[in-house]
């Protein structure tokens, strides 16, 4: 397992490696002039050539990717051409504010979909699982945007319940964020919910008909024993990589659900970036990104050893 986990990191420091090549180069092909977007159309060619140079766009590629990839090894991501705040600290501070948000709708459809799919599996063909695959199939076609402005109007302008909006302050905890994260995380977990469902239904119904299965019920052992230490532990492994894969989208791809809602998320700056091709800010959190979809995988696969004993690293 030491030596898996060793290759694992390993493998993940690569990706970022070249990921971090493939992004620098996709912001250089980036339509545009980045000195033009910073002083804008009527700028001055003396003044847009003296601003190149202080940014250091006149050098090779090669050399500003090296330079950058030092700085970021360092911890020196340069600043932010929009904003002018370092980059680091900003993508960090939006990175919290993702994974509290993430945090919120991970509690709210991850176990709900398990209990689901289980339930689903355990009465096949019945109304309950007719029920639970067309309730859930219904949101799932449901736009972000749609889910969202239906709980706004009902939640935060019918009933009063819960603010509209989700922007937070930069420090805030928890606690005192989860009234604002409680719209945006429920519309995220209604999207995702299906997913985790009918997951977790397909692989139970298989496990459901796999032969120990059926002689641990005839040993006559408890049906709590039979579904936890027989079935779960083996039909979640599907589940699991789609757990893993939503980490990812729920730390960086909200950008529909963070603007509705005016959260300060990590999606929404990298939106922002890309709108006024901060380069920069672009590839730092586009970095962060890789490396979140990276440890969740890995933290799968490990999962994975821990649910079912046959799967052994080596």
């Amino acid at each position: 397992m030491t030596r898996f986990l060793v290759r694992r990191l390993l493998l993940v420091l690569l990706t970022l490696l070249a990921s971090s090549l493939l992004i620098f180069v996709v912001t250089q092909v980036l339509p545009g002039d980045v000195a033009v977007a910073i002083l804008g159309r009527f700028a001055t060619p003396a003044a847009l050539d003296n601003l190149r140079q202080s940014l250091g766009l006149e050098r090779p590629a090669a050399v500003q990717y090296l330079g950058w990839l030092w700085g970021v090894v360092r911890g020196d991501w340069g600043v932010s051409l929009s904003t002018g705040q370092a980059v680091l600290p900003l993508v960090a501070q939006r990175l919290r504010n993702s994974a509290l948000l993430a945090l919120s709708a991970f509690v709210l459809y991850v176990p709900l979909g398990i209990l689901l799919g289980l339930a689903s599996a355990l009465r096949r063909g019945r109304a309950l699982d007719q029920l639970v695959s067309v309730g859930s199939l219904a949101f799932t076609g449901l736009p972000e945007f749609v889910t969202g402005v239906g709980l706004i109007a009902l939640f935060a302008v019918r009933l009063r319940w819960l603010p509209a909006s989700s922007s937070i302050a930069p420090d805030a905890r928890l606690a005192e964020a989860l009234p604002r994260l409680v719209l945006p995380a429920l519309t995220v977990s209604l999207v995702s919910l299906a997913y985790v469902i009918r997951m977790t239904r397909a692989g139970t119904v298989e496990v459901l008909a796999a032969d120990y299965v059926r002689t641990a019920w005839l040993k006559g052992l408890r049906p709590a024993r039979v579904l936890f230490a027989h079935v779960l532990r083996n039909s979640l492994l599907p589940t699991i990589t789609v757990v893993a894969v939503g980490v990812g989208w729920l730390i960086g791809g909200l950008i529909i659900t963070e603007s509705l809602f005016s959260y300060p998320g990590l999606g929404r700056l990298l939106l922002f970036a890309v709108q006024r091709r901060d380069l920069p800010l672009i590839q730092g959190a586009t970095l962060v990104l890789v490396a979140v979809f990276g440890l969740s995988n890995l933290a799968a696969d490990l999962l994975y050893a821990v649910l079912n004993p046959r799967i052994r690293y080596t």
